[in-house]
């Protein structure tokens, strides 16, 4: 009688399992894309940076494939002394979508962002 309950609990707590280790592997790819893009001394150079990382390194993070990341980085537009690197990842491959229909799930786009300094202090 309470195995229903009990499946949909554990399915529930794998799929967000799996949806939140892919929210933060995004969210570690836009920060290390942000710590690497600070050796670049323009904008143009940081953004080749940025991408030339993606490119190495985007497919070695937990639940993401590096074919399904967007990036966007640049200065940001509210403080020039910042940059901004902004992912945007595709999750409809997750294997959560359909391992239970009725079960509430966030959006199949994840989109984080990684501020970090430039120019020192």
């Amino acid at each position: 009688m309470l195995a229903p309950l009990f499946i949909l609990l554990v399915l529930g707590m794998v799929a967000y399992g799996i949806y939140f280790g892919a929210s933060h592997s995004v969210q570690q790819i836009a920060a290390d894309a942000a710590r690497t893009a600070i050796a670049g001394l323009n904008a143009t150079e940081r953004q080749t940076l940025v991408t030339a990382f993606i490119t190495n390194n985007g497919s070695g993070y937990p639940f993401v494939d590096a074919t399904k990341l967007t990036v966007n980085a640049q200065d940001s537009a509210a403080d020039g002394s910042q940059f901004v690197v902004s992912v945007s990842y595709d999750a409809r491959n997750l294997p959560i979508w359909n391992l239970f229909p009725d079960l509430p799930m966030p959006g199949m786009t994840i989109l984080r962002q990684s501020k970090i300094r430039v120019g020192g202090i």
